[in-house]
């Protein structure tokens, strides 16, 4: 496996909520980091989503702390108004 230069967590947690300050702080850096480098290799890349899915009622399947950042494009859909809501569908547009 290519080593991508990320320092990755290398502690377990079943869920977000259970990280200490610093591993909080840490994963926000490493959100930025990954970030900034996305888009600096794709211009196309204009915007973001972040999200986390805790427990099985939320739809968690990996029972380890993780996150998606999820890259957007102008374009990618035709409302993104909304973003994350569209798990509740009546919550999408507003």
């Amino acid at each position: 496996m290519q080593d991508s230069g990320i320092d990755c967590p290398k502690k377990a947690h079943g869920r977000l909520f259970f990280m200490n300050e610093t591993e909080k702080r840490d994963i926000g850096a490493l959100i930025m980091k990954l970030k900034n480098r996305i888009v600096e290799k794709d211009h196309s890349v204009t915007g973001f989503n972040i999200g986390t899915n805790i427990g099985d009622s939320a739809g968690q399947t990996i029972f380890h702390a993780h996150i998606h950042l999820i890259p957007r494009r102008s374009g990618d859909t035709p409302n993104p108004r909304g973003g994350v809501r569209g798990v509740i569908p009546e919550k999408m547009s507003y």
